[in-house]
């Protein structure tokens, strides 16, 4: 499975969300770190670890 995120480099730091999630945001000194800490933030997304998450979700329009 892979997924999309969007980062960018602000001061010492590589920030970045995933793409499904933008309103949580992690960071990286490195960008392997990011893409660790990115793993790391969907792992909890997505076993409700975190309270309140909103998803996205496609609905057929027939």
């Amino acid at each position: 499975m892979k997924t999309t995120y969007t980062y960018w480099k602000e001061d010492d730091y590589f920030i970045g969300h995933l793409d499904g999630y933008p309103d949580y945001v992690t960071q990286g000194v490195t960008l392997l770190e990011l893409q660790e800490n990115l793993l790391d933030l969907y792992k909890d997304l997505s076993s409700d670890a975190i309270p309140g998450v909103r998803h996205r979700a496609e609905l057929e329009i027939a």
